[in-house]
């Protein structure tokens, strides 16, 4: 099993290091489950009790937790712990660091045989292409793109260097995403956004469903990431954008015409109807909707299963169902509702003592 001493770990994420420089670490593990070979974090103050009892070889604190941390007894010696600003992105970068030097290496970058590359695409420099990949007619693929099992890149998209496409993606025909982006498994780029036009019928009973054709496509910039099973679709006739350095997790649904900022997080199974424009670095948490073509603006919070039905213009935090406002006001209205039977057989209580 590979190791790596603290001080290797001090010298390429930086910290302050109290204790043994020399200490071997195998693992990065949680806190509790954590062996006299791994290191750990702490940054919630809830679990602070558990730092005196933790096994973990070494631990990642604030300094206001430095002196507990070092006067902890870990793996039977003298505990050591790297002291940072702010452990909780020590630990993320620790996990890049991890999975770049620590993992088995990959093997060289190839085109499998099993796939099928267009004769005119453009493939750059140390491309991996996996088993049954299709690559169509025009298609760009920069620099080191990673390309999974039984994924498709449609005709003319481009893939900007860097970038992964895990297996079973889907690329739209003309779609385009920046560099060292990463597209989870089961993620389709560009499908039809869900345009129709109803046409009375003749009889008069009903309509009939005319498709709108969707001639946009969706752009995506660099650095960004969407989870599993997300869906975006292109536009009817912009494009749908997804600015850079924006997160998506699994199972959202992304509709035509949508424009999302930079730097904005949105958690699972959100939905967002078309030509709705999300402003930069928002966070919308679990399945909260909104409304087509509405504006949110710069640096709001929209809680989880938040129904948001019109445009907000102030940062801030929103939350509620029915109607949202701002969260403060939706948690004293939602205590008030909890009371809300108790007041009423008080009031009707009054009610048959004055008549």
């Amino acid at each position: 099993m590979k190791q790596v001493l603290v001080s290797d770990l001090i010298a390429a994420l930086g910290g302050d290091l109290v204790g043994a420089s020399d200490t071997a670490i195998r693992a990065i593990a949680p806190l509790e489950d954590a062996g006299a070979d791994a290191i750990a974090f702490l940054s919630n103050p809830k679990y602070e009790a558990q730092l005196a009892t933790t096994g973990a070889a070494c631990v990642i604190v604030s300094p206001k937790l430095a002196e507990a941390a070092s006067a902890r007894r870990g793996a039977g010696t003298t505990a050591c712990c790297i002291v940072a600003p702010d452990p909780y992105l020590y630990f993320a970068r620790l996990t890049q660091w991890w999975a770049a030097n620590m993992r088995k290496p990959r093997a060289t970058p190839a085109i499998h045989p099993s796939a099928t590359v267009a004769a005119d695409a453009t493939i750059g420099r140390d491309v991996e292409v996996g088993p049954h990949a299709v690559i169509e007619s025009g298609v760009v693929l920069g620099d080191g793109v990673r390309i999974g099992a039984h994924t498709i890149v449609e005709q003319d998209a481009r893939i900007g260097a860097h970038t992964r496409l895990a297996p079973h993606v889907v690329f739209g025909h003309d779609c385009v995403i920046g560099e060292r982006s990463l597209l989870h498994s089961g993620v389709v780029i560009g499908a039809d956004g869900f345009g129709f036009a109803p046409a009375r019928r003749a009889d008069g009973a009903g309509v009939d469903w005319v498709k709108i054709e969707q001639l946009g496509a969706v752009r995506l910039g660099d650095g960004v990431e969407v989870g599993a099973n997300t869906c975006i679709d292109r536009g009817a006739l912009g494009d749908t954008v997804i600015a850079d350095g924006v997160i998506i997790d699994n199972l959202v649904q992304i509709a035509h015409n949508v424009k999302i900022g930079r730097g904005t997080a949105i958690a699972g199974a959100v939905a967002i109807a078309g030509s709705a424009e999300i402003g930069a670095n928002c966070i919308v948490a679990g399945a909260a909707r909104i409304n087509g073509h509405i504006k949110i603006t710069d640096g709001v919070q929209i809680g989880p299963t938040a129904n948001i039905s019109n445009s907000i213009d102030k940062a801030g935090a929103y939350a509620g169902m029915w109607p949202f406002e701002d969260a403060a006001s939706w948690q004293k209205n939602a205590a008030a509702l909890r009371g809300l039977y108790e007041l009423r057989q008080r009031v009707r209580a009054l009610e048959k003592k004055t008549t």
